[in-house]
């Protein structure tokens, strides 16, 4: 009895205390000093951190951290916590004395003399690497088993009882379809039919088709709790048990409005791309019909121009050819609305003040109208400038005048106004900026919707047959998108129509410019001058010829480029007249050939449409439209040999 309280004795105080540290096995139980250094250490830390009690005494206890933490004080500030606080927790990766990795849990209480002086720490280390394994493993689980549930909300899976009633509903069911569980389990699926197909049996139909074949599939309009339709994709499945009878049906719904809906814009984009390269391939046919008609009417034109000349004063002989002419005339009219639809036509772009435009234009256009229409004006004090064609706009804006007024043939009201806007939505084409809106408005009986998409298409017009050429929206149109901007048409049944017309405000810079002020000759162009006239065509080159040579030039003839510079290395030139599309040499390319050997040699290019290629001394050439007349083709030769 004696020995064993001596026994007892001996386990008593520090001794005991020491004992049951070192029997711990699965904590890491150390002390530190003040600044970190291990002065204790029992088994388990031995055991899951790899160092003897030999190898690691008065070692600091940052060789546990990873390099990484270690980097960022993190030792540090967990002593510091602890110190501060009175405890430190936390969680992180610590190395084990062969460099491999475990995750620790980690205690540290700061050790105090009763007098308060910090005198250590102890510290308590747990490996929850397996654990935190378990951990990962289990919310791995979790999340595969989330996305699963997220997977299956995409479709409405639910039961029928062999009558059709609902027997049980799924979380896609309650978000597809609205209804919860309590809500629809026991009711008949035609719940979610329309109103059309139940009268119709549609539902009783799935069921029995299913019933015979095994399976319904079908896609239709189907209506949710709140009483919103949705496009849905339904799969109906029949099941049997072992004798054949049926215990119920599988039903399977998916909501495919969206993608119906992208297929609809789908088959609208290539309707459009489609409508995109009918009039691009309009737009290069008319174009090159236009050029060629030009050529045409240059010849008639000018021949007409000269056989009045010549011919007797007999009235009733010119009044014919003034006829011919006029007709002429009327022709070369279509061909540059013809252009202005292909967007090929030459734009004089300057800057133009609409308000003052239209106010140069209200006599003309209230001669245009008659006495049963009435034009009011309404534009602000102050309208920022525009850049593009004023002779095309005037005629835009006269057209635009005479269809609203045609719309009107009981008379009325035509509105003309211009603003400045912001482009509109973002769904226009129309590129951020500001704008100048001009619009003209009638009170005729408008379009419809099938009119409205037709009304700028080429050669479409409701007029009747002999009052138009389908060409004037066109025409707008062309002269629109080549200065920048936009058409946009508004137009309901007997609502009357708006068609606005959108030019991007001017951005006037302030440039420096250097004159060179050039010696003016005092003497007007000579009365007789050699001029080399160059045209592929043949009939626009006789032409050509004969109104040169009828206003007392001599004329050198050459249908191509490489033509004409041999008679200019042959023969004295005072001009140049070219035509521009030709083959092999354009009259551009021939125009740099001749500046290249005769730089001061004058040069006037005739075009219908072309845009020149950029290039110094080629773009600033002196051009003359086709079909021009002799007075145009004298003023020009003045112009430039003067």
């Amino acid at each position: 009895m004696e020995a064993l309280n001596r026994h007892d004795t001996s386990l008593t105080g520090e001794g005991r205390f020491r004992l049951l540290v070192d029997a711990i096995t699965d904590y890491a139980i150390y002390m530190l000093s003040p600044d970190g250094i291990i002065i204790s250490w029992n088994t388990g830390a031995q055991r899951f951190k790899g160092y003897k009690p030999s190898e690691i005494l008065g070692e600091h206890f940052s060789r546990f951290y990873l390099q990484e933490d270690r980097d960022a004080g993190i030792p540090e500030r967990a002593l510091a916590t602890a110190a501060e606080t009175g405890r430190f927790e936390g969680e992180g990766w610590r190395q084990r004395k062969d460099g491999s990795r475990f995750w620790a849990h980690v205690i540290i209480d700061p050790i105090r003399h009763p007098f308060g002086e910090l005198i250590g720490f102890a510290k308590i280390t747990r490996d929850l690497t397996e654990r935190r394994a378990a951990e990962n493993a289990i919310r791995q689980s979790e999340e595969q088993f989330r996305r699963l549930i997220q997977g299956v909300s995409d479709y409405a899976i639910y039961m029928l009882d062999p009558e059709g009633n609902v027997s049980s509903w799924n979380f896609g069911a309650e978000r597809i379809k609205g209804y919860r569980p309590q809500e629809i389990i026991g009711r008949h699926f035609s719940t979610f039919y329309t109103p059309e197909d139940r009268e119709a049996g549609v539902p009783d139909t799935a069921l029995k088709v299913a019933r015979a074949e095994g399976r319904f599939e079908r896609e239709g309009w189907r209506v949710r709790k709140d009483g919103s339709r949705f496009w849905a994709s339904v799969v109906i499945d029949v099941i049997r048990d072992d004798d054949g009878q049926v215990l119920g049906f599988a039903k399977i719904t998916r909501d495919i409005t969206e993608k119906m809906e992208t297929q609809r814009a789908l088959e609208q984009a290539r309707e459009e791309l489609f409508q995109s390269q009918k009039m691009e391939a309009i737009g290069q046919l008319t174009g090159g019909i236009a050029h060629d008609f030009n050529n045409l009417l240059m010849a008639v034109l000018g021949s007409l121009e000269i056989l009045k000349k010549r011919m007797p004063q007999d009235l009733s002989l010119t009044s014919l050819v003034d006829n011919a002419m006029q007709g002429a005339q009327r022709g070369a009219a279509l061909t540059q609305r013809m252009l202005a639809f292909s967007r090929r036509q030459e734009l004089h772009v300057e800057p133009i003040d609409v308000s003052g435009l239209v106010r140069g234009m209200m006599d003309m256009l209230s001669r245009s109208l008659g006495p049963l229409t009435v034009i009011d004006t309404s534009f602000p004090v102050r309208l920022p400038t525009i850049l593009t064609d004023p002779n095309q706009l005037e005629m835009a804006i006269l057209n635009l005048v005479v269809n609203a007024r045609d719309a009107m043939p009981s008379g009325g009201r035509i509105v003309l106004r211009a603003s400045e806007e912001p482009a509109p939505p973002s769904k226009s084409p129309l590129s951020p900026g500001r704008y100048v809106r001009i619009a003209i408005t009638d009170e005729g009986e408008g379009m419809d919707a099938k009119t409205l998409d037709q009304a700028v298409t080429p050669f479409f017009t409701t007029k009747g047959v002999g009052k138009g050429t389908g060409l004037g929206l066109s025409m707008v149109q062309g002269l629109t998108t080549q200065s920048g901007g936009r058409l946009f048409l508004k137009s309901k049944p007997g609502e009357g129509t708006t068609v606005e017309l959108w030019f991007p405000v001017a951005i006037v810079e302030r440039r420096t410019r250097t004159t060179v002020e050039l010696p003016q000759r005092e003497q007007s162009a000579p009365d007789s001058l050699r001029v080399l006239a160059v045209d592929d065509d043949g009939l626009v080159l006789m032409n050509t010829t004969l109104m040169l040579e009828d206003l007392g030039h001599t004329v050198f003839e050459a249908m191509a480029g490489s033509e004409a510079l041999d008679i200019l290395h042959k023969q004295p030139v005072d001009l140049v007249i070219c035509d521009h599309a030709m083959p092999r040499m354009t009259g551009a390319q021939l125009a740099q050939a001749i500046r290249d050997e005769w730089p001061e040699m004058p040069i006037i290019l005739a075009t219908g449409y072309a845009e020149l290629p950029e290039g110094a001394g080629v773009t600033n050439l002196p051009r003359l439209g086709k079909p021009f007349s002799q007075a145009q083709l004298a003023e020009a030769i003045s112009r430039v040999a003067s």
